[in-house]
This record gives structure tokens, sequence and C-alpha cells, in this order.
């Protein structure tokens, strides 16, 4: 199979093509030729209006439902949904009915006969059947490939990730934790104005905050590695600055929707925007993105969490947490980003920062490597509608919004 890529612009900073047109010739999933006319007789060609590419993108954190929760998102399913975003690795959480707390159930996911290309990184869960009062087999699981550890947005308490912390340490993996203190966080919107006027109870800032301070201390005290996911508030982004400052070895990412949405968008009542951490205030948002912009913040994820009708049509009180986001991640993180971050950084963001959080080997655009790769335009404006979306579920907030960069194909 042979597939010639026309004149498209390379972003990556380690090729001798960055930022340059050039013709790619992918044979047998190799690169086998990269220069400024290719002539071969091909299989496939692809050329598109304002063509880039890059190395594939990879997607720190998506919910799949499987094991356990199939009519939400099958592994199958989640991985079309992540083709369709323009991701050719994946991060799998743990969070589901029959959780990944045993090499088993990793096994299980990353070898599950699923016809898809794209790669897959479960994590394991910290703790077992992620009740969060027991450690979860993590060598076992480790030796099977998980990533990392979390019991996702899953409440542990405070001696229980120490001691993850330390024994993940052992073997150079991370304890990845959702930073929202379990008694502050028992509300449904961000907690201010438009909270009160909802009528809602609200989740404040300090809800996240002192859980970071919380966990900073232990990264200090235990000279051990920790990723905060899916921060949500300026004042985050401050106590994550400052502790880098001193030399602490902490990384974070944050949600691609959390840079679009404000709380404003709740006042429709409409479930979809009920996510966790939740949307929070326009001053947040440039918090985040000034987190971005001095490298505070690692990476950009999906926060993928699909749900089915019946968790979603109910009041907002009783609906669940969480949408779908892996076909929308790259039109709305560009859409926001673009005029505040050159379009090299943000590709840094979904492609080599989160390889290097999980210490994997970032993929190369060189003659004789691997294929791996991303095609995309960012100049493409589109409206996503409902018959976009390849995840099993429906619930997002984004049907009808226009955004900014759109893509076209992966090639692994």
């Amino acid at each position: 199979m042979t597939t010639l890529i026309k004149q498209a612009t390379i972003i990556s900073p380690s090729s001798s093509w960055h930022n340059k047109q050039a013709d790619l010739l992918i044979e047998d999933g190799i690169i086998k030729e990269i220069s400024t006319e290719v002539k071969a007789s091909v299989d496939h060609t692809i050329e598109e209006k304002d063509l880039h590419v890059s190395i594939g993108w990879f997607d720190l954190r998506a919910n799949y439902g499987e094991p356990g929760e199939e009519h939400k998102e099958t592994i199958h399913t989640g991985l079309k949904a992540a083709q369709a975003g323009g991701f050719t690795g994946v991060g799998i959480l743990p969070n589901t009915t029959q959780p990944a707390d045993k090499a088993t159930t990793i096994d299980f996911i990353k070898n599950r006969p699923v016809k898809s290309t794209v790669e897959r990184y479960p994590y394991g869960a910290l703790s077992e059947h992620l009740k969060g009062k027991d450690l979860a087999e993590m060598a076992d699981m480790s030796s099977k490939g998980a990533i990392g550890f979390t019991d996702d947005k899953n409440y542990v308490n405070t001696s229980l990730i120490s001691r993850g912390m330390l024994y993940a340490k052992t073997f150079n993996h991370f304890v990845s934790v959702f930073p929202s203190n379990n008694y502050l966080s028992n509300g449904h919107v961000h907690e201010g104005i438009v909270s009160t006027k909802m009528g809602l109870k609200g989740i404040p800032v300090l809800a996240e905050t002192m859980e970071i301070e919380k966990y900073i201390s232990l990264a200090a005290y235990h000279d051990a590695p920790i990723h905060f996911s899916t921060i949500s508030t300026a004042k985050s982004v401050e106590l994550i600055r400052e502790a880098k400052k001193k030399g602490l070895n902490i990384t974070c990412d944050v949600a691609a929707h959390q840079l679009y949405f404000t709380d404003e968008a709740t006042k429709s009542y409409d479930a979809n925007f009920k996510v966790n951490p939740p949307f929070r205030s326009k001053n947040d948002i440039d918090g985040l993105i000034q987190g971005l912009k001095d490298g505070t913040i690692d990476a950009i994820c999906s926060d993928h969490q699909p749900h089915d009708i019946e968790s979603k049509r109910l009041e907002f009180e009783y609906a669940s947490f969480g949408i779908i986001g892996q076909e929308t991640a790259f039109g709305a993180l560009y859409k926001v980003l673009k005029s505040h971050l050159s379009l090299e950084k943000i590709i840094e963001l979904i492609t080599e920062n989160p390889r290097q959080i999980l210490r994997l080997d970032i993929p190369k655009i060189a003659e004789g490597e691997k294929a791996n790769l991303t095609l995309f335009s960012p100049s493409t404006t589109w409206r996503f509608e409902e018959k976009h979306i390849q995840s099993l579920s429906k619930n997002t907030p984004f049907i009808g919004e226009e955004l900014t960069g759109k893509v076209i194909d992966i090639i692994v």
C-alpha cells in the first residue's frame, strides 16, 4: 500500500522540513521519501487545501466504558472517535464498571481485537476496584503495559496517594490525580454569580486549589513525580508555576473544552454543559491560556467521557458529569488559542508533551521512519454536527458550534 501526501506543510521542529511544504511518500507504513515533488505510482493520494502534517496527536485521557459499560462506549467506537479527532495514540482511563486494576484487564484493553490503527495506552487503577482504600496490583499492571496509575475522578485518601507515589517511583512510573476535594466539590456548576442565579450548589475554586497544594507538598516530601489532570482555575496555574520553579517533578494538563466554554454556558440548564471540573470564569480561562503560553501547563487532552442518553436527559442536578470530546478537541482548542500561541506550540501540546509525560518514544517525520502522522487543515472552519460523531454516545455541547481547524486523516 502506497500513499502520497501532496504539498503539505510539515510541522515538526525536529525535522529539516519544519515549516516547509513537501510531498511525503508512505509505503507499507514507512516514510519512504520526503521532497519538494515526489514522482511515483501510488495507490492513494491525499491533496487538500492548506494541508498540514505533524507527528500523530496523543490524547492523555479518555474513558471508553469497556469492559462493563459497553452501552456508553466500546474500545472500537472510542478508537473511531479518536481517529476522527486526529489522535494516533490514546491514554485509556481505568474508570469502568470492571476497572483496570489487574494485569489481566490491562492486557485485555491493549490486545482486544479491534480494527483500528490508533495505539492504546491503558492506565492502571491506583486502588483496588477504584475504592481508594488499598493499592491495586501496580507492579503487575506495569509489566503488562500500564502507562501510569490513577483512580480518575474518584476520591482517594491522602495516605493511599502518598504510598502510591512512592511505589510507582520504584519502577519509573507516576501517579495522576484529579485535584478535587471530596467535601467541597459536591456541587453542580462553578461557584459564582451564575450558580447563585441558577439556584444550584456551586463547586468553588478552593475545591481544586487546596488539593493541588496538598499534593505539591507530597511531591516535595517524597521527591516523586505527580501529574495533575484537567486543572481548571487560574489559581491552580499559579500554584503549579511556583512549584515548578522550585524544581519539583510536576506536570499537568487541561481539557480542550475548559478553554472554550465559561460558566455562562450552564445558564441554559442543558446537562451537556455539566462537566467536572465545571466550566469556570473568563478570568480562569485567561489564567489557563497564560499557563499554556509560559509552559506551566504541559499538555491538552480531550477528557472524553461518554454517557448514554438516560444519564444526561435529566434535571441538571441529577445528570452525570462529563462530555465526549475527542472529535471536537482540536477544532475547539485551535479556535481559542490561535491568537495566543503559534501553531507549532499548539501542536507540541498534543504531540510531544503528552508522550514526554508518559515517557513514550516520540515519532519522527524523516525518511525511513515508521509513519505516525496526523493530517489537518488549521484554517478550515466547520460546523460540528451530530453526523460527525463517531462515539457511541452523543453527550456534547458542541453540536452547532463553528470550530476552526479540521482533521483530514491519520496514518499509522
